[in-house]
């Protein structure tokens, strides 16, 4: 009969072997899509990072581009409403103006009496 050491000998030793499976495993995974990565690359290393930063700049260009037009048309709402209400201020003071001016005729002339 076996002794409990020997029991957790036992299974410690079928769990090293496992995990030492898996590791080995992951690292044979690991240098096969380094091999992979290599082998199947379109282009080297240099051209790859010239292609990326072109990209990049590129993308700079447009965002910059978008932010220039967004900020013309925020700019260009921002006269529209400015003149909008410019146009109303004014035809509010005509309207006020005339207002007065009707009241001043009104009370300017003399009462008939009926």
């Amino acid at each position: 009969m076996k002794t409990r050491r020997e029991y957790e000998s036992q299974e410690n030793e079928g769990a090293t072997v496992e995990d030492d499976n898996k590791l080995s495993y992951f690292f044979l995974g690991l240098g096969l899509g380094v091999v992979a990565g290599v082998l199947f690359a379109p282009k080297s290393g240099s051209e790859t990072r010239d292609f990326l930063t072109s990209k990049a700049n590129e993308t700079a260009d447009l965002a910059k581009r978008r932010a220039g037009e967004a900020r013309e048309a925020a700019v260009e709402t921002y006269d529209r409403g400015v003149a909008a209400v410019q146009r109303q201020k004014e035809n509010l003071s005509a309207a006020v103006e005339a207002g007065r001016q009707t009241y001043r005729e009104a009370t300017s002339k003399p009462a008939t009496a009926e």
